[in-house]
């Protein structure tokens, strides 16, 4: 939502802005097998949603997404997906949003712009959460990570984004792993193992698991093995893509 100390959010046409359009980025939180999502809490409201914003008129949406994603957590070098495309007409609520705008202290004209429709495209990144550092604005009272289940009720469509964008990082999670960079170099099978039944939220037989894991063909089996008892090391791999020597 608006943020005062840029003029062109405060303007009532959006001057340098572009209309009808946002991005709304689902971060999910990935930090020894924990799974959460980034939400705040809109600035003496109590209403929380994902933390959105708005694209520049000469900006690529690619890379507003990218700016947006660092702005709010401080990190430059994320894997970042667009995932959807929300477009429902009723998904809006000008009164929400009026709300928002007045708990920052600012009240809008009736005809302000960003009371008007507004189509969002829908982003998600994977990250470890201990390494981002959140940074409040005018708009955010508070960063909360929040486990999947206990998520609180969010403002108009964002509930429907974050169940979006997990289905699809579910439906997709052989080819997007490489990407989010959450293991180590070198790993262990039953690590990947792990990593797998965090992200899906189920168990998974481990000899069904490796097999399709190495059909696949993205992992590189190791020579050497993980320092340990010798009946027990087990062997490391590392991603296809990583092109390490």
């Amino acid at each position: 939502m608006l943020r005062q100390n840029d003029p062109r959010e405060i303007n009532p046409q959006g001057e340098g802005l572009l209309k009808g359009i946002a991005i709304d980025p689902v971060i999910f939180g990935f930090h020894e097998n924990q799974l959460k999502v980034l939400v705040i809490e809109h600035t003496n409201t109590g209403l929380y949603a994902l933390p959105g914003g708005y694209i520049q008129s000469t900006e690529d949406v690619d890379e507003a997404a990218k700016r947006i994603l660092t702005m709010r957590t401080g990190l430059s070098d994320v894997y970042l997906q667009q995932f959807h495309v929300f477009g429902k007409y009723d998904r809006n609520d000008p009164e929400v949003v009026k709300k928002i705008l007045i708990g920052q202290g600012f009240t809008p004209t009736e005809n302000h712009w960003s009371l008007q429709r507004f189509v969002s495209v829908g982003y998600f990144a994977l990250v470890d959460y201990t390494k981002t550092k959140l940074t409040l604005d005018p708009t955010t009272g508070s960063f909360v990570w929040y486990e999947l289940e206990n998520l609180p009720s969010l403002i108009m469509d964002h509930r429907t984004i974050i169940d979006k964008a997990l289905a699809t990082l579910r439906t997709n999670l052989d080819q997007m792993l490489i990407g989010f960079n959450l293991l180590p170099t070198l790993f262990t099978m039953a690590e990947l193992h792990t990593l797998y039944e965090t992200i899906l939220g189920k168990k998974l037989l481990s000899t069904n698991f490796q097999r399709k894991m190495l059909s696949l063909d993205i992992l590189e089996r190791i020579d050497k093995k993980k320092t340990g008892k010798p009946h027990k090391s087990p062997y490391l791999y590392r991603f296809k893509s990583d092109g390490l020597q």
